[in-house]
């Protein structure tokens, strides 16, 4: 684990491998170790592979207040300038992906590629809002353990084993409750992505467990329709958390995508510019 100085607050993050840089964002209310079967697989592939806590998580700097998804792709963009990373192939599941969304919509030019996994493109409905908000209040009154509790069947898929559950609500009880927060009431804040992905310009892999509950099949499917270039690909017997309840299927797609797409060592793109619509299970 490294940590530097950048825009303001004190960013940790993992660094591993060499090659083509692949940056991966968590979603609430977790840390980067919710991607650490993933840097190890994909350093060892030949992937400079960076995993960053973001403001207000982990080993990161709690803001209090309200973090807008612009923020977070800012203090992103401020660490990959740290880093000396320019064109970058960058994923992040939910709150993540949301994230992945706006930096894409900030900076094009620096994303070669697109993770989109278990995500929502669309603006939050005012029911969704009013719930964030009365959320951040109860995370800062009673702190994180009620809400982790409440909240981890919905997380993870029934059949996921005992040392996921265990490290999925490990993450969301040792988040800063005022980082959490802050990230929820930008949330209920986010606009629609819907036509920032229709004109995205890069290849995109969709990711999204069967059993996800908080953003289904239905979701991903929009996300998938949405962007010219786009492969679905549908994760069984997974929850929100696919990456971690089935990293093997995960990391198979991710590969895929990566190398079909992508060529693992290199900067060009193939040819073909649009890859199938299929989703594939």
């Amino acid at each position: 684990m490294s940590t530097v100085s950048v825009g303001g607050i004190t960013v940790g993050y993992d660094d591993e491998g060499s090659g083509d840089p692949l940056v991966l964002v968590h979603g609430h209310p977790f840390n980067r170790s919710m991607w650490r079967p993933q840097v190890e697989q994909f350093s060892r592939a030949g992937w400079r592979v960076v995993a960053p806590d973001l403001r207000g998580y982990g080993d990161t700097t709690v803001v209090p207040g309200v973090t807008p998804l612009a923020t977070f792709a800012g203090d992103l963009a401020a660490l990959l300038d740290h880093l000396g990373l320019d064109r970058i192939v960058l994923g992040g599941l939910s709150m993540g992906g949301q994230i992945v969304m706006e930096f894409y919509r900030l900076f094009p030019d620096r994303v070669r590629g697109l993770l989109l996994a278990d995500t929502s493109p669309v603006a939050e409905t005012e029911h969704g809002r009013q719930a964030r908000h009365a959320t951040a209040d109860r995370l800062l009154a009673e702190g994180m353990g009620p809400y982790a509790e409440e909240v981890l069947p919905k997380m993870v898929a029934p059949a996921a084993v005992p040392a996921v559950v265990d490290h999925v609500l490990g993450m969301m009880r040792g988040t800063p409750p005022a980082g959490a927060a802050a990230a929820l009431r930008g949330r209920a804040e986010r606009p629609d992505y819907v036509a920032t992905l229709s004109r995205a310009a890069v290849p995109a892999l969709v990711v999204v467990g069967s059993h996800d509950a908080y953003t289904p099949v239905s979701d991903a499917q929009l996300v998938h329709d949405t962007l010219p270039q786009s492969t679905l690909v549908v994760i069984d017997g997974a929850g929100h958390l696919p990456n971690l309840e089935r990293p093997d299927q995960f990391d198979a797609a991710l590969a895929s995508f990566l190398d079909t797409w992508l060529i693992s060592g290199g900067i060009s793109e193939p040819d073909s510019p649009i890859p199938p619509k299929n989703p594939r299970r």
